[in-house]
């Protein structure tokens, strides 16, 4: 029987860490009860959510009050940025972010722009970092919200927010920062990045999908941007999502206590993944900030190849993203790659690794004699790149 494809993908999702399906298994089946409820079945859900609240907050170096749990990333970003700007719209109708945000960011700001405010989206330099000058350049009369992501998906390219932070300090701007992916990665403290909002997802550091969180530093509002009840403190509506959540605070407790651990385990696997392939492999180009890098990502484009390619000639054996995909009217690649100006002939070629908790050596040195392999074939099929 063929064994289980090796799993290199720990930026699109992680599996739920055992611990933390352990922590949920009791409100799967015996706690079933509506945290809102005054009898005991409600109570137990209560000081189940209660505590998790904790455990995120904790994590975070935030206080419990200062989080509000969502359904993931998507919502959270969501909530800060249409619900901010439009509390603050009599005060102005401008937002700055970067052009390598995530979607969940950037389709926000779309759907505003298409209601009359003004969106500023700020160039990155060749490694995928913002400069926080242009933040300051970009910074006018109007603007109510700067939205920053912390760590890049594609890349992992670690931004500097603190920097960031004290322009939109200096300038009395509210700052938000997209920390998905860097959450359970690095140290992420609100009060150490200067911001104001942080979103996070479940489902990328060993809890369920459908579970997030956003972090509102006290003393700030936004407009609801789902209306019903007043669960959360009257800032989200709808009956929380005891199963996720508990799961969610088990595995930001579990952050909390080995983050150190994973982080060393994490950058030697990374770095053990750079190094096999570009010993054996020529052409190659490593994409993101060299040293602001989360520890567990390895953008590589393999000049010449197509990425859709090398991933379906390995699919079976080895997980990843691709960064480019192929159509019938050209080559579409993707709009970090683009706003970081890598050559399309390198671009059309990247592939994004991504190491996690799980993730062995021998996994690591399998799956670079399979990516070598496939690249070697289909460079020995594909006509010679242009010089």
């Amino acid at each position: 029987m063929a064994s289980d494809p090796i799993y290199l993908d720990y930026n699109a999702t992680t599996p739920i860490d055992p611990e933390v399906a352990e922590a949920m298994e009791p409100f799967l089946h015996r706690h079933f009860g509506n945290p809102s409820s005054s009898h005991s079945f409600g109570v137990t859900a209560n000081q189940a959510v209660s505590a998790a609240r904790l455990q995120v907050a904790n994590l975070l170096g935030a206080e419990p009050e200062e989080i509000v749990f969502t359904s993931g990333g998507t919502e959270s970003n969501n909530m800060v940025i249409q619900g901010l700007a439009r509390r603050l719209a009599s005060q102005g109708r401008h937002i700055i972010t970067s052009s390598v945000e995530h979607p969940a960011v950037l389709e926000p700001c779309y759907v505003l722009e298409k209601d009359n405010f003004c969106v500023t989206i700020l160039p990155v330099d060749g490694g995928g970092r913002v400069n926080p000058e242009s933040v300051g350049h970009a910074i006018t009369s109007e603007t109510t919200l700067i939205s920053i992501m912390h760590a890049n998906n594609e890349v992992g390219t670690i931004q500097p927010m603190a920097e960031i932070a004290a322009v939109a300090r200096e300038q009395g701007i509210l700052l938000h920062t997209d920390a998905a992916q860097s959450v359970g990665k690095i140290p992420v403290r609100p009060d150490e990045l200067g911001v104001d909002f942080l979103s996070l997802a479940g489902h990328k550091l060993y809890a369920p999908k459908g579970v997030g969180a956003l972090y509102i530093r006290s003393g700030r509002h936004l407009d609801r941007l789902i209306h019903g009840a007043s669960h959360e403190s009257g800032r989200r509506a709808g009956t929380e999502n005891v199963l996720g959540i508990v799961g969610l605070g088990k595995a930001c407790g579990m952050v909390a206590e080995q983050l150190g651990v994973d982080f060393a385990h994490s950058e030697t696997l990374r770095n053990r993944l750079w190094e096999g392939l570009s010993s054996r492999l020529a052409d190659l180009r490593r994409n993101g900030d060299p040293e602001a890098c989360l520890p567990n990502t390895l953008s590589v484009s393999f000049r010449g190849i197509d990425a859709t390619a090398l991933l379906a000639e390995i699919g079976d054996r080895v997980a990843a993203s691709a960064g480019a995909a192929c159509h019938s009217e050209g080559v579409e690649v993707s709009s970090v790659l683009t706003a970081m100006q890598v050559p399309v002939d390198y671009a059309m070629g990247t592939v994004r690794f991504s190491v996690g908790r799980p993730t062995t050596e021998a996994e690591v040195d399998t799956a670079v004699q399979m990516v070598s392999e496939a690249v070697e074939r289909l460079r020995e099929t594909a006509p010679p790149p242009s010089r």
